[in-house]
């Protein structure tokens, strides 16, 4: 299992459009890929599917939010690599 943790720096965070992108990248892999983030006002653990639009929209992460990918498969150094660097390019808004 290949997991990391990166800060969403995003304007809008993981919402709409950066969501709708994050789950297309997600779903070129055939790994089980995970997202998950700490809600800042009770403290849970959320954890959703990656490849899940749904699930992605309900986390509800916002600029300043830390998140936690993994990924366990064939290709799950790729997942998490191509998903760290899809977050760290703002989803391509630079």
């Amino acid at each position: 299992m290949k997991e990391l943790k990166i800060v969403v720096n995003n304007a809008v965070g993981l919402h709409a459009r950066p969501a709708s992108l994050f789950v297309q990248a997600a779903a070129k892999f055939k790994s089980d890929i995970s997202v998950s983030c700490q809600d800042p006002e009770t403290d849970e653990i959320r954890d959703v599917n990656a490849k899940s639009i749904l699930g992605v929209l309900t986390l509800g992460v916002f600029q300043g939010m830390e998140i936690t990918i993994k990924a366990d498969g064939e290709d799950e150094v790729a997942a998490v690599d191509t998903l760290i660097a899809l977050v760290k390019d703002d989803f391509g808004e630079k």
